[in-house]
């Protein structure tokens, strides 16, 4: 290696040109000392200045003339210059000396300089040095160096200074910032000149020259950390892919490029390039066996990507698992892979407390990595797959949430078709999704790359245009010559779609009779009439309903489609919900009352819920219709008995009112209806029989029945029940009284493992905070506030289920908004002292 020595003919030429440049005003004294200055910058065959003397200046003396040439920025002798002296001799010498030090000279300066002629001037040069590719220039140049000529401190400046270029000038610009500097201009044309880099680089190596890429590939992490990947790699991978598809030495060039990334910035850089490619062949051209020699890149790609993380597509999991297929070296890391992904799908605990999104992602994995195996493969894994899908299946089936169990079954019959466990593949019975649908499609094999070439439109030839076009009319031209003598075809057939089938049995007009029939009779056609019939009579005759009302409620809770009726499950809940509606207090009592007894089905006990909250929404429903009937009846009476307008002395006025209105136009109208009427609320005096009972015994299991144990469906479908009545309970006396029950309810199971509960608790909660009046919350239940607060605000921040962190949320701002309004209430304050 050649030792420069310092040079002091270059020293005192530099100090003369700087001395001349500060005190002479004279352009004929400036301008030739600045092209002194620029002939230590030049090539040409015409200097006469010697390589060692230009060496010297680049090493020793251009960043001193840069940062002079700064300082004097707002000089006079620099304005006594022309536009044209200025840009070729003052900008000249930021454009063609040392990039790294010409970048980090106009940085600084533009971080010194206040809102000025000479900002914008140094923005200017900046503008230029990147247009001019100046920042492929920097890069090439530490290409070259095989080893390290300065120091870690001072390429950690220039790495910061490159990557943080938008944020520097944005900071300083604000809103006059140049569009080039704007993160979707530069950090593509960044990765376009690294991409120019790593070309001289192939070039160089062609031709047997040594290189180095540490300095692009710590440019590259850098940029990839602080979150702007996408638009780096949106450049670099289609055009890595594209050159190391045929070519060894540009292959072995981006291998090196990947592997020399820092390791604190691996994870950045290679989730950013999964997420750029186009298939796994071009992620195995572009990193290699990155996964075999770098432990991070492979807990990264084979751990975290797969199991920790689930925000990606489901293109990045084949990306991902067909780069582990791909080489015969990391089928093995495929092997591993899939082993995690089965325990962790199997995992009852994992399907209690991980979000459904990441249930789906892992159930994705799993498919997908089954998918891949060869026969050998499989026959290795087989045990290990046949108990992942019997405990995973069990603890899918088990959840109370039905895409979770709609996963478990697909992954089961998907996993049993590809083991073929004694000839038969397990089948199940569900309604298919979009969801569904994808992960039975997951099992196939993908295409591998996608084209990565310029799409070609194929657009047909003029030719078959005009040959199929005749063709096509001549066909449907074709018409039978005796089509007009078919009179028989314009005949409009008879509707006959409101036909009914005669039946040798009647409806029952007497509840008795449906009573009868329903409890004796085996006769089909009669038990499907009175099941048709008995809502209408109950509701026809509340006085006959009344007397029997409880013992046909129990016949109906208890009656089972024998006969497969069509509409059989809604027949028969309208007609509990109306005669709880008709009889509530004694049908409310024997429905609360049976919900916690024996030898009742999980399906009947979810029955008396939905009748219970139906006819409690009904009975909260204003009911006018009768006033209104009841109105007509008597102003349809009274006409009568008033046949002639006159008697009435108000009666012309309304007419002549009446018709002027009817001949006016108006642009704008205001209410044309009186404000509707206070009306009773029926389910008010009653919300007690409702509720309260539904609160006891919760926690006594019972032999076919324990609410607290393994019933969760019931448990949450009881305080989603709860939290139903609580609301419908609005400014009723009694609210406060069932907030405070309702929230000592549902304190105990707040942290239940089934999602399907807590988010019963938090709409609980809601309606909590909806129903009970603000003075009523801050007076009877001040006490459970603060602890309610903070158990909501860590629901909202931890919890594994998106609509349990929603509602949490939702339920803050219902409290914060009633205590608010209490607080901000002179007379609740004068209350409260």
């Amino acid at each position: 290696m050649e030792i420069l020595t310092p040079s002091p003919e270059v020293r005192l030429t530099v100090a003369q040109c700087f001395r001349t440049l500060t005190t002479s005003t004279d352009p004929k004294d400036l301008v030739p000392a600045l092209q002194t200055l620029n002939s230590y910058l030049d090539e040409g065959p015409g200097n006469k200045t010697t390589s060692s003397q230009r060496a010297e200046f680049r090493r020793a003396h251009f960043t001193r003339s840069l940062q002079f040439l700064v300082s004097n920025i707002q000089a006079d002798w620099v304005h006594s210059l022309t536009a044209t002296q200025r840009s070729e001799l003052w900008d000249g010498l930021f454009l063609k000396g040392p990039p790294e030090q010409a970048l980090l000279v106009l940085m600084d300066g533009i971080g010194e300089q206040s809102a000025s002629a000479g900002l914008d001037h140094l923005v200017s040069i900046t503008e230029k040095f990147l247009q001019r590719c100046r920042l492929a220039d920097l890069l090439w140049y530490y290409c070259q160096q095989t080893s390290p000529s300065d120091s870690p401190q001072l390429r950690e400046t220039l790495l910061g200074r490159i990557v943080c270029l938008p944020d520097l000038t944005a900071n300083k610009l604000h809103l006059n910032n140049k569009p080039l500097f704007l993160p979707q201009q530069y950090y593509p044309l960044l990765a376009a000149e690294m991409f120019t880099a790593l070309e001289k680089t192939c070039q160089a190596l062609k031709d047997g020259t040594d290189c180095s890429l540490t300095f692009v590939a710590q440019t590259l992490g850098k940029v990839c950390v602080q979150g702007h990947s996408g638009l780096v790699l949106a450049v670099m991978a289609p055009r890595l892919s594209a050159c190391s598809r045929s070519d060894m030495v540009w292959q072995r060039v981006s291998w090196k490029l990947f592997e020399n990334v820092p390791q604190r910035w691996v994870e950045s850089v290679l989730t950013g390039l999964v997420q750029a490619v186009n298939g796994p062949e071009a992620l195995g051209r572009i990193i290699g066996n990155l996964v075999l020699t770098n432990k991070k890149a492979q807990f990264v790609i084979t751990h975290k990507m797969l199991l920790l993380q689930y925000k990606y597509e489901t293109r990045v999991l084949r990306i991902i698992l067909g780069y582990l297929a791909a080489d015969k070296d990391r089928r093995p890391l495929l092997i591993q892979v899939l082993r995690s992904v089965s325990q962790a799908w199997a995992n009852p605990s994992a399907v209690k407390h991980t979000p459904l999104e990441q249930q789906l992602y892992v159930s994705k994995a799993l498919l997908l990595s089954v998918s891949l195996l060869n026969d050998s493969e499989l026959q290795e894994l087989r045990s290990d797959l046949i108990h992942c899908m019997l405990d995973g299946m069990q603890s899918h089936l088990d959840s109370s949430v039905v895409r979770i169990r709609h996963m478990g079954m697909v992954v089961g019959e998907c996993l049993s078709s590809r083991l073929d466990i004694g000839g038969a593949a397990l089948k199940f019975e569900y309604d298919q999704d979009e969801e569904t649908r994808e992960l039975l499609s997951l099992m196939t094999p993908g295409t591998g790359d996608e084209p990565e070439d310029e799409p070609v439109n194929v657009v047909d030839s003029p030719q078959e245009t005009t040959e199929t076009t005749p063709h096509a009319d001549s066909e449907a031209s074709k018409v039978d010559p005796d089509s007009d003598l078919d009179s028989d075809d314009e005949l409009t057939p008879y509707d006959m779609s409101a036909d009914q089938e005669l039946s040798k049995a009647s409806p029952p007009r007497y509840l008795r009779d449906c009573l009868e029939t329903l409890t004796s009779s085996d006769d089909p056609v009669r038990v499907e009439l009175s099941l048709r019939a008995a809502e209408g009579l109950v509701r026809k005759n509340a006085f006959a309903a009344k007397e029997i009302s409880v013992q046909l409620t129990k016949v109906f809770l208890h009656l089972e489609d024998k006969y497969n009726l069509s509409g059989f499950l809604s027949l028969r809940q309208s007609t509990m919900v109306a005669l709880t509606v008709i009889d509530t207090i004694p049908v409310t009592q024997y429905l609360t009352t049976e919900f916690y007894s024996l030898n009742y089905s999980l399906r009947q006990r979810l029955d008396i819920l939905e009748v219970l909250s139906l006819a409690a929404q009904e009975l909260s429903k204003p009911i006018t219709e009768t006033k209104d009937q009841l109105i007509s009846v008597s102003n349809s009476s009274s006409a009568d008995l008033n046949p002639y307008p006159g008697d009435n002395p108000v009666h012309w006025r309304q007419e002549v009112e009446r018709r002027i209105q009817s001949k006016t136009r108006r642009l704008t109208k205001g209410a044309t209806k009186p404000p509707a009427k206070a009306t009773p609320n029926h389910y008010a005096p009653v919300a007690g029989h409702f509720f309260f009972p539904l609160l006891r015994n919760f926690d006594k299991p019972q032999v076919t029945f324990d609410l607290l144990g393994t019933d969760h469906l019931v448990l949450g479908r009881l305080i989603q029940t709860l939290g139903l009545l609580m609301h419908l309970a609005v400014n009723a006396p009694i609210a406060a009284q069932m907030g405070r029950a309702l929230l000592d309810f549902v304190w105990a199971v707040r942290y239940h493992v089934d999602q399907t509960v807590r988010r019963g608790v938090l709409f609980a909660v809601c309606s909590v905070f909806l129903s009970v009046n603000s003075q009523n919350l801050l007076v009877d239940l001040s006490d459970q506030l603060f602890e309610t607060r903070t158990w909501l605000a860590d629901v909202a921040e931890g919890d594994p289920d998106a609509d349990c962190r929603s509602l949490a949320v939702q339920s803050l701002v219902l409290m914060d908004q009633s205590l608010k309004k209490q607080l901000q209430d002179p007379q609740a304050l004068s209350l409260e002292s």
